[in-house]
């Protein structure tokens, strides 16, 4: 627990919490309760993709299932799961509780739709924001919505900083899976490649399919089947061709810009 608890993390969705509350009133304990609830399920789910993904590295270092075997690693991130529901209920109105399972839920299905779609070339870029909108951005979402409730924010503000929370957490996920592909271990501190060992089909695949020829994409589809790690270079040199990296980045920026966008609803001057 101290192991996987003192791993330093970008702590975005506790950042997200704290700078929603200064948005709409000021910081309090209870919001750093939520920040660490809400950081112990994005653990949780980190120690589980973890096992499925048979990683190796995370935040620099070794993971929990690297050390310690797949059986204690599950367990352990069950026990995060647990606490952080106990956590949740200590608050006075089961509103927390109730969101956090309902996160917990939703994060849970999303990694399911997309392992049950692995190599699955039917699968649209539709399906794919879909997914990251449930895995990814629904904790972003999360952060931001209990930042504004524990200050009383009205429902007004409280959505707008949702759906900046879906906008910001779907962009994040776009860019995390670029790094898979294109990023360096070194840089990222984490196994990369991952997704292509899995199957899973991201948003450079994506683009890159959308704009191949049918020999590229039966040659793609070839690679991503009988996937070996010597098949990387190739697979790059492919994405290459098509300038999928810059494709998905357009995107991203996309994305970001919805989300400055859905903050204006919220009262200017506050530092949050």
């Amino acid at each position: 627990a101290e192991y996987a608890l003192t791993g330093q993390g970008k702590q975005l969705r506790p950042a997200l919490v704290a700078l929603s509350a200064q948005a709409t009133g000021k910081l309090s304990d209870p919001h750093v309760t939520v920040a660490v609830i809400i950081e112990m399920v994005h653990l949780a789910t980190l120690v589980h993709d973890d096992v499925m993904d048979e990683a190796e590295i995370r935040r620099g270092r070794l993971t929990l299932a690297a050390n310690w075997g797949n059986e204690i690693a599950v367990l352990f991130g069950d026990c995060l799961f647990a606490h952080a529901l106990k956590l949740a209920a200590s608050f006075p109105t089961p509103e927390v509780c109730r969101a956090v399972s309902a996160a917990t839920n939703t994060v849970c299905s999303g990694e399911i739709i997309q392992n049950q779609h692995r190599r699955d070339f039917q699968w649209s870029r539709q399906d794919y924001i879909k997914v990251l909108e449930m895995k990814t951005a629904e904790l972003f979402a999360l952060s931001c919505d209990l930042g504004a409730f524990v200050n009383g924010a009205p429902a007004a503000r409280r959505t707008a900083l949702r759906q900046f929370g879906l906008a910001l957490g779907t962009a994040y996920q776009m860019y995390d899976d670029c790094v898979d592909v294109f990023g360096s271990e070194a840089v990222a501190g984490k196994s990369l490649g991952t997704d292509l060992a899995k199957g899973k089909l991201t948003l450079p695949v994506l683009i890159f399919w959308e704009r191949a020829s049918a020999a590229e994409q039966a040659k793609l589809q070839e690679l991503v089947c009988k996937w070996e790690p010597g098949y990387f270079a190739e697979l790059l040199a492919l994405l290459g061709r098509h300038e999928t990296l810059s494709g998905a980045l357009e995107i991203i920026h996309q994305y970001l810009k919805q989300a400055r966008e859905l903050l204006r609803p919220l009262p200017e001057g506050r530092d949050g």
